[in-house]
């Protein structure tokens, strides 16, 4: 795993040993790579498997059963199914299928507002992704806490002032495997992020790889790990001292497919996102060519942007599907 440090974080949760040696293999991280593989998080294992055997159970469901929950039935709320191809990345369409998930909330006028979209088989899929969600926001409030201990600030300094009430968004992908020899297409393009955190499980089964400042690197499944980065929020706030870094994911070749559940731990929807008081905390170490909005994958900079986070996840989330929009 080339540049992409796992790190024990049971400090942070409150299993002894120094909180400030976390927070600074958190910081070296965000500054080196923008990845990073958290393990002594405290999740019970057992939930994650429940969360994948429900998830392979709906997507081995008929194309009109899964249909039955897509994603235009959500409406603004913009939640449910997508078909194999549905998502773009570029402009070019993914090879995977899934399904979006948020906060569980009442109908809402309000875009990327609303009630989840559930299926009725497996009726498990529900109680899954809901108890999933719940314990990844306490691990992203646990996390941003090392974060911010690592730029310098208090401990509760983000959560007090960002994620007080933040925008938490869930999927499940599913990455159908490819003939060897086939062509690349990606199971999905370059890409960053766009909030803070980024908190992925998976099944195991490779595929993510990481553009570091050497040329692109796959990240080895660790067991009982989660692969967290960062997204375009953070390195805006920060100045470019944390890196929001570019990733991708080549489905596998042969043998069973691969399921991913990536989880976003972001900014509220109303807050402005603007610099973090960082004082005369240093830039990360060396140059990089991304970051000028010319080089980067989507052609915008972070850096020139302004608004609040509701606004910047309307406008990505607009050109992933631009059917919905």
């Amino acid at each position: 795993m080339q540049g992409v440090p796992v790190i024990d974080v049971a400090p942070l949760v409150g299993g002894g040993g120094s909180v400030d040696a976390v927070a600074s293999e958190l910081d070296r991280a965000c500054r080196d790579v923008g990845f990073f593989v958290v393990v002594g998080h405290g999740i019970d294992p057992a939930r994650l498997q429940e969360l994948l055997g429900a998830a392979r159970t709906f997507f081995a469901r008929p194309e009109d059963e899964k249909a039955e929950i897509e994603m235009a039935r959500a409406g603004r709320a913009w939640r449910g199914w997508f078909p194999l191809g549905g998502e773009l990345t570029s402009g070019v369409p993914d090879g995977k299928e899934g399904i979006y998930f948020g906060e569980e909330q009442p109908p809402s006028d309000r875009l990327l507002h609303g009630p989840n979209l559930f299926p009725e088989r497996p009726p498990e899929l529900r109680t899954a992704v809901l108890d999933w969600m719940a314990e990844m926001t306490g691990l992203g409030h646990v996390l941003m806490g090392g974060l911010a201990l690592g730029l310098g600030l208090e401990r509760d300094w983000i959560d007090r002032h960002l994620t007080a009430d933040p925008v938490t968004l869930f999927r499940i992908f599913r990455y159908p495997p490819v003939d060897l020899g086939t062509p690349d297409r990606w199971g999905v393009a370059e890409h960053t992020d766009y909030g803070l955190l980024t908190i992925l499980a998976d099944d195991g089964t490779p595929g993510l790889e990481v553009g570091t400042r050497d040329g692109w690197t796959a990240v080895e499944p660790v067991e009982g790990g989660f692969v967290c980065n960062l997204g375009d929020m953070l390195e805006r706030m920060t100045a470019g001292r944390y890196r929001s870094t570019p990733h991708r994911v080549r489905p596998p070749t042969g043998g069973p497919d691969r399921l991913s559940c990536p989880f976003f731990f972001d900014p509220g929807w109303e807050v402005e996102v603007g610099p973090l008081p960082l004082g005369d905390s240093p830039p990360r170490a060396g140059p990089d060519e991304r970051d000028d909005a010319a080089d980067r994958w989507d052609r915008t900079s972070v850096h020139e942007w302004s608004g609040t986070y509701g606004d910047y996840l309307t406008a990505k989330v607009a050109r992933v599907f631009p059917d919905l929009a």
